[in-house]
C-alpha cells in the first residue's frame, strides 16, 4: 500500500466525524410511494453511455505469459482495452393501485444495456418487479424481486452513484457471479451459469421507517431465493437479510436529502458447487456470509461515506493466472489447461472505503475515494491485496443529466511473495483506468 494512498484515506477517515455520499433512505425510495400519492403509473428511467480506456499491457509471467490480463480488458466481454459501451439503458414503471388502495405499491424495471445483468442472459433482462403493501403500522410488506438490504453501493439507486465503478470490496465480495463450479477443472473455464446478482435476490421483506424528531430510524428483515435474475431457488435453502438504519435528517427529500446516516447489515445464505476439488470430498453446499457496517454524510457542499465489508464463504478468486476465461495456457500440462474463474468456497476476505465529495460550484462536484480489500486472508498463497485511489469530478447540466469523469490509480500485490514472484510480476501490470460517463434521467 503505497504511503501516499493510505495518508490521504487516513485524512478521510478522520474527517467523517467532520464531513462524514448521499444520506437518503434507500428503503422507502425504491418502490414506496408517498402517503395519498395518485399516480397510478409513472414512466421513468436513466441511459448511461460511456467510454473505458486502459494500457493493454499484456501477462507479465505464468502459464499464459504474453496472453491478454484479463483485469486490462473491460467488463463484461473481456474483450477490449478500450472501447465505447452502452452500460445501462433502463426503463421502468410505477405508481400505486389508486384510486381504489394508494397504499398499494408497485415498482417495474427492464435493463437493456450491455452489462453483466445482459450479457449472460438476453438482450432486455428484468431488474425489478415488486408489490409493497403499506397497510401494516410498522410492518409494510414487500414481495418479488428487488434490492437485497445490504451495503450502500449495492442498495442505494445507481443514478445518484457519484462514481462510475464499484470499490474493489464491494464488486468482488458483493456482486455475486453464479459459478457450477470452483474452477479446479483444468479443461473448463467455469463461466457464469447466468446474470450477476446486481444486488436483487427474489423474496419476501418487512421493513418500515419510524420518524422520532430529527432523526428517521430504518429497518427491514427479508427472506429470499438467492439463487440470482428472474429464476428459482436451486437448493431450497433460503438467503436472509437483516438491516438497520438510523439518520439524521437535516433537510431536503429524495435521493439529494441532506443527512448523517448510521448503518449496519447481514447477509447470510448457501451456495451449491456441482464441480469442485477432490479435497472437498461428496461437500457441495458452501455457506456465503457477509456483514457490513457504515455510514453516509450529505450537507451544504459536502458529501462523504465510508463502509467496512466482511466476507466469509464463496470468495471470488480472479482466474488462472490472471488470464480471460478459456485462454489456452502457453505449454498446457496436467495443471493448467484452460483459463477458469476461480471461486475459495472457504475463504474469507474483508476490505473498506472512504469517500469524500466536494460541490465547487451548483454545476460541478469534485470527488476522491480510496477502498481496499484483503482478499482470501485465510490462505497466505492465495491471499491477494487491492488499492484503488479513485479522483473524480461531475458536471451537472441539469438535475437530472451529467456528465462524470473517473481515474482509478489501482494496485495489486502478493503480500506473502517476494516481489520479484511471478504472482508479483502479473499483479505489477494492472493498469490504471480511465472512465467517461454522461448519464441522463428521464
Amino acid at each position: 500500500m503505497k504511503f501516499s494512498k493510505l495518508a490521504l484515506a487516513t485524512a478521510f477517515a478522520a474527517g467523517l466525524t467532520a464531513t462524514a455520499a448521499d444520506a437518503a433512505n434507500w428503503l422507502a425510495l425504491q418502490g414506496t410511494e408517498p402517503a395519498g400519492s395518485s399516480d397510478r403509473a409513472r414512466l421513468w428511467g436513466f441511459i448511461q453511455p460511456q467510454y473505458t480506456y486502459l494500457e493493454d499491457t499484456k501477462l507479465k509471467a505464468g502459464p499464459w505469459k504474453g496472453q491478454p490480463a484479463v483485469f486490462n480488458r473491460v467488463a463484461p466481454d473481456r474483450k477490449s482495452t478500450n472501447t465505447f459501451q452502452l452500460r445501462r439503458a433502463r426503463i421502468g414503471i410505477r405508481g400505486t393501485n389508486f384510486p381504489l388502495d394508494s397504499k398499494t405499491n408497485y415498482f417495474f424495471l427492464a435493463e437493456a444495456g450491455k452489462n453483466g445483468i445482459t450479457h449472460f442472459s438476453s438482450d432486455v433482462a428484468l431488474t425489478d418487479a415488486s408489490i409493497t403493501l403499506n397497510h401494516i403500522p410498522g410492518a409494510r410488506i414487500r414481495i418479488g424481486q428487488f434490492k437485497t438490504p445490504t451495503a450502500e453501493e449495492g442498495l442505494q439507486a445507481i443514478h445518484v452513484f457519484d462514481y462510475i465503478n464499484f470499490t474493489n470490496v464491494t464488486d468482488q465480495l458483493l456482486l455475486e457471479r453464479f459459478l457450477d463450479g470452483d474452477g479446479s477443472d483444468i479443461n473448463d473455464k467455469n463461466a457464469p451459469n447466468g446474470s450477476v446478482g446486481a444486488f436483487r435476490d427474489i423474496g419476501v421483506q418487512m421493513f418500515d421507517i419510524f420518524k422520532r424528531g430529527d432523526w428517521e430510524h430504518s429497518y427491514a428483515v427479508m427472506v429470499g431465493n438467492g439463487n440470482g435474475l428472474n429464476r428459482g431457488d436451486n437448493n431450497n435453502d433460503k438467503d436472509t437479510y437483516i438491516y438497520w438504519s438510523s439518520e439524521r435528517v437535516f433537510g431536503g427529500k429524495g435521493a439529494r436529502r441532506q443527512g448523517w446516516k448510521l448503518f449496519a447489515w447481514r447477509h447470510d445464505g448457501e451456495r451449491t458447487l456441482k464441480k469442485v476439488d477432490a479435497s472437498f470430498g461428496n461437500q457441495r453446499d458452501f455457506e456465503r456470509d457477509r456483514w457490513g457496517v457504515g455510514t453516509t454524510y450529505r450537507k451544504g457542499k459536502w458529501r462523504a461515506a465510508a463502509e467496512y465489508i466482511k466476507a466469509d464463504g464463496m470468495v471470488r478468486n480472479g482466474t488462472d493466472g490472471g488470464a480471460r476465461p478459456g485462454s489456452v495456457a502457453n505449454a498446457p500440462n496436467a495443471t493448467n489447461n484452460i483459463a477458469s474463474i476461480n471461486l475459495a468456497p472457504e475463504g474469507k476476505a474483508d476490505g473498506w472505503y472512504v469517500h469524500l465529495g466536494y460541490a465547487v460550484t451548483p454545476k460541478l462536484e469534485l470527488d476522491v475515494r480510496y477502498d481496499y480489500l484483503d482478499r482470501l486472508s485465510n490462505d497466505k498463497t492465495a491471499e491477494r491485496e487491492f488499492d484503488t485511489l479513485t479522483l473524480g469530478a461531475q458536471y451537472f447540466f441539469n438535475k437530472k443529466t451529467r456528465a462524470v469523469v473517473n481515474y482509478e490509480f489501482r494496485n495489486q500485490e502478493a503480500p506473502d511473495f517476494s516481489s520479484s514472484a511471478p504472482p508479483n510480476e502479473i499483479a505489477d501490470g494492472l493498469e490504471n483506468r480511465l472512465t467517461l460517463q454522461v448519464l441522463a434521467i428521464f
